[in-house]
């Protein structure tokens, strides 16, 4: 299958061939590799040679004779030592190269390489990139395929958008799941691979983590609350329930473990009276649905979790800072920000009721601005404006772009 992600080249395009280091991060097997491939496909379209490109990829065993950065840097030259033309360098998981930003800054003071790298590690990246090349990159965040992604994919088994949505939020939307038999034994098979191998691989070897079984059950504590507020506390409470102990600091520790390598987004909830973000009880939010469901089952129970967990998703394709809004008791589920660009967001299930209809239009209500407000639900009739301007949107017509 090879259908191209168009939706993050438009973002690249703008730095192809500028000094700037493209860095493009995101989850184990969202894609980033296949990306790396797109660009390189349409450098070529526009006359680049083969002999100016050196992909290097280190998920491949062909590529472990790079430890560190002197065995790149030997193995760079060696490939252009007779190329005079500018030359463009692909590094796939850059972060298995010991001290590898130490070659990228040497390489990019020279004009002569245009420079792509990826990596599943937030943390590692970001800290070693803002230390040393400050201001010389671009970050371009890769997510599991957005609902209008996961359609296209579908191609010739697309039915109709009720049956492609259902299929969305039962198996997620990583890509790989295109390539298999279409059965959530064998999905699901699938996506509990990657989570094996992210906790394993890049969490537990990584981080040098002991106890494991204690990771795995905070893992599946944070999978089971998404879009519920999640302190050590919380999760301590649910340790004990399970006869296991820990320290606060432990479960922070490995939070920002689940977080740093994409598994999970960090929400913190943001205070409009006093606009300021507030220090405690975050959210958590996850990457892929699918995952979630291959380690918990999927529960029709869960729907509004997993409505609210699409549309955060949903907002972080489109490029939005997304916060939790706190305004006195009232919560709002999303405030979505873009430039000068402010949207407040609040996901249901269905308005089947009067209570429901006040429970997600009073918030918005309250808040005494001229910005956009929507309630997204998955009712069939949805008129347009009401409740005093604010929007009501059907989900799918939300994810489908309308």
């Amino acid at each position: 299958m090879n259908i191209n992600r168009n939706a993050y080249w438009n973002k690249i395009k703008p730095f192809v061939d500028k000094p700037i280091i493209k860095v493009i991060t995101g989850m184990r097997r969202v894609g980033k590799s296949y990306f790396l491939k797109q660009i390189i496909d349409n450098l070529k379209m526009n006359g680049i040679k083969d002999s100016q490109i050196l992909f290097v990829d280190k998920e491949n065993i062909d590529f472990d004779f790079l430890n560190d950065y002197n065995d790149l840097n030997k193995y760079i030259k060696e490939k252009f030592k007779k190329i005079n033309l500018k030359k463009y360098i692909f590094i796939d998981e850059i972060q298995n190269i010991i001290k590898w930003e130490k070659l990228i800054t040497s390489l990019h003071k020279s004009e002569n390489y245009d420079i792509y790298i990826t990596g599943s590690n937030a943390s590692l990246l970001s800290s070693e990139l803002s230390t040393l090349i400050a201001g010389r990159y671009v970050e371009i965040n890769i997510y599991p395929l957005s609902y209008r992604e996961f359609v296209k994919f579908t191609g010739n088994d697309f039915v109709s958008h009720e049956k492609c949505f259902s299929n969305y939020i039962k198996f997620g939307g990583m890509p790989g799941i295109f390539h298999l038999e279409q059965t959530a034994e064998t999905i699901f098979q699938y996506l509990k691979s990657i989570y094996d191998t992210i906790l394993l691989k890049d969490i537990v070897k990584r981080y040098n983590i002991r106890n494991i079984a204690l990771l795995e059950k905070i893992s599946l504590f944070m999978f089971d609350n998404i879009g519920n507020l999640i302190t050590p506390n919380s999760i301590s409470k649910y340790l004990r329930s399970q006869k296991l102990k820990t320290y606060p600091d432990t479960i922070q520790n490995y939070l920002k473990y689940f977080t740093n390598t994409f598994i999970a987004y960090k929400v913190p909830r943001y205070n409009l009276k006093g606009k300021k973000l507030m220090e405690i009880n975050d959210k958590y939010y996850l990457n892929d649905l699918g995952i979630r469901h291959s380690l918990l089952n999927y529960r029709v129970n869960d729907i509004s979790q997993i409505l609210e967990n699409i549309v955060f998703m949903e907002l972080l394709f489109r490029g939005y800072n997304v916060t939790i809004g706190m305004q006195n008791e009232n919560e709002i589920d999303f405030i979505a920000r873009k430039n000068n660009e402010i949207i407040y967001f609040q996901v249901a299930y269905l308005l089947a009721s009067e209570k429901t209809i006040q429970r997600e239009f009073n918030p918005l209500m309250k808040i005494k601005n001229n910005y956009t407000k929507f309630v997204l639900s998955m009712d069939s009739e949805i008129m347009g404006d009401d409740f005093e301007g604010i929007k009501r949107m059907n989900i799918i017509d939300f994810l489908k772009g309308k």
